[in-house]
């Protein structure tokens, strides 16, 4: 019996997943940051809400128990380079009950604006912490110390349970000069000096006005952002056209249907404005977009130049993705609880990597069986993922299974995978397989895009690296690996709290 037949013989599956095939438990460690960088707690195929939210709450205390430096370190993570925001907030919540040191140091770094404010204290409240104590308080006042005018017209609205007069009325921050003190006046809905405030004058002023082009000069002095507009007056194609302007990136992204069915983008001047910024690539890097965001639009917008320009963003936005070596197979899970966002998610993903090994990887495409699609080189990222479809049960076995059969010896199997294998025969045996005949040496990364905390292969695996989110660091993270940095959780661990 080969050294591999008998490491890899004598790790049994520890666990089974939601549909009671066998699996593995990863670290709490794994677990945590999967649940951070996944979890939206929204439904899923396999789970409702109230069990993802049940698994997270459980998880969270867990952490904050065993090892808040941990926990600490992955909330930063998650928020900032997962761009992912309930579940930090979530966690920051609990950890503000065990480790009021760790919450003060990070609090800032998680609650980056007064909308991730509001559900952190909606959270606290669900918990029945109300405002959440001193330690709290302290660092909600160091919050509002950076409100700005902008903040104050863009997030005072109702409707996530608090606005930022709310916060003012029960925190009681002291204003630093008379504009603070006018602007806290204001938020709070009592008499102020708006005359220090022309933002907040903008806004009042647009409310009252008279005509379409007394709200246009408006809009446009006050530079007023789109929500604030679209919740006090009804936009006209010309207040849609004077938004347009004054759009950041990610929001022009998301009203782009809503541009074009006002006939703003008729006009070619508007059209190439928008194409100019949505294949800016540095104001793509500066957005933070999640890859599925541009999925959706491409999904919903019909103008052909904007479709293309969409395809092009998509390109640009992974084209500083790091070398991933090109002996690589790339396995994307298209079974049917990966229907939706995960797909979309997925799919992205898989031909990013595809892209940057030149086209020279193999891609395979499996649910119980496996297709060999053969993707353009040339062809864009999302209009080859619009044509990927889910369908089927999972056996994630199969496409390594034919990987031995084929004989193929590639030095790094890349798997795309909500990990719920419910036929054939486990991923784990089949890997085991591959290495004892064709490459012991073959480094194996699963790229987990669900919150389901079971996994396909033992933590005891040392050629196997766990990665997981939807933000495009993902992908860096694999590069990274390949050239022999430490594992996702290692170098989360690895991270530098302030003050430390």
């Amino acid at each position: 019996m080969s050294f591999a037949q008998k490491l890899f013989g004598s790790l049994k599956p520890t666990t089974r997943n939601k549909d009671q095939y066998p699996a593995y438990t990863r670290s709490v460690e794994e677990q945590y940051l999967q649940i951070l960088l996944t979890n939206t707690m929204s439904n899923t195929y396999y789970a409702d809400q109230n069990e993802l939210l049940s698994d997270a709450e459980q998880l969270h205390h867990e952490m904050a128990v065993g090892n808040p430096s941990f926990m600490a370190k992955a909330i930063v993570f998650a928020r900032n380079s997962g761009f992912m925001r309930l579940q930090p907030l979530f966690g920051l919540a609990i950890l503000s009950a065990y480790r009021p040191d760790l919450f003060a140091k990070i609090f800032l770094q998680v609650v980056r604006i007064p909308s991730d404010l509001f559900d952190f204290l909606t959270i606290l409240k669900g918990q029945g912490r109300g405002e959440g104590g001193r330690a709290v308080k302290r660092q909600v006042n160091r919050f509002l110390a950076t409100v700005s005018e902008y903040w104050a017209v863009k997030y005072n609205g109702r409707g996530r349970g608090y606005s930022l007069g709310d916060v003012i009325a029960t925190a009681h921050p002291k204003p630093s000069d008379m504009k603070q003190m006018a602007l806290f006046r204001y938020l709070r809905g009592l008499e102020a000096n708006i005359g220090l405030l022309p933002q907040v004058e903008a806004l009042e002023r647009l409310k009252v006005a008279a005509s379409e082009q007394e709200q246009i000069e408006w809009i446009e002095r006050g530079k007023l952002p789109y929500e604030t507009v679209t919740g006090a007056i009804k936009p006209s194609k010309a207040i849609w056209e004077a938004l347009l302007y004054q759009m950041p990136t990610f929001a022009l992204l998301r009203h782009l249907n809503a541009l074009q069915r006002a006939g703003v983008l008729e006009e070619k001047h508007h059209l190439d404005y928008v194409i100019s910024r949505i294949t800016d690539e540095e104001a793509l890097r500066r957005a933070h977009i999640l890859p599925f965001r541009f999925a959706t639009a491409f999904r919903q917008v019909e103008h052909p130049e904007l479709r293309d320009a969409l395809r092009d963003a998509v390109d640009l936005t992974f084209g500083n993705l790091p070398e991933v070596g090109e002996n690589t197979a790339i396995f994307l899970d298209i079974s049917g609880s990966m229907d939706g966002q995960y797909l979309e998610i997925g799919s992205v993903f898989a031909l990013a990597l595809y892209k940057k090994t030149k086209g020279n990887s193999l891609f395979w495409l499996f649910n119980t069986e496996v297709r060999d699609v053969r993707p353009s080189k040339r062809d864009s990222i999302l209009g080859q993922a619009e044509h990927i479809r889910a369908c089927g049960g999972t056996d994630t076995g199969a496409p390594v299974r034919k990987l031995f059969q084929e004989r193929k010896r590639v030095d790094q199997i890349i798997i795309i995978t909500d990990e719920q294998q419910n036929s054939g025969s486990p991923f784990y045996q089949e890997l085991a397989h591959y290495r004892s005949k064709v490459n012991p040496d073959v480094k194996t990364f699963v790229v987990d895009i669900a919150p389901y905390r079971y996994a396909m292969v033992p933590p005891q695996d040392h050629h196997t690296f766990y990665i997981y989110g939807w933000s495009d660091t993902v992908l860096s993270y694999i590069a990274q690996s390949v050239q022999g940095y430490a594992s996702m959780t290692e170098q989360v661990n690895a991270m530098a709290l302030d003050g430390e």
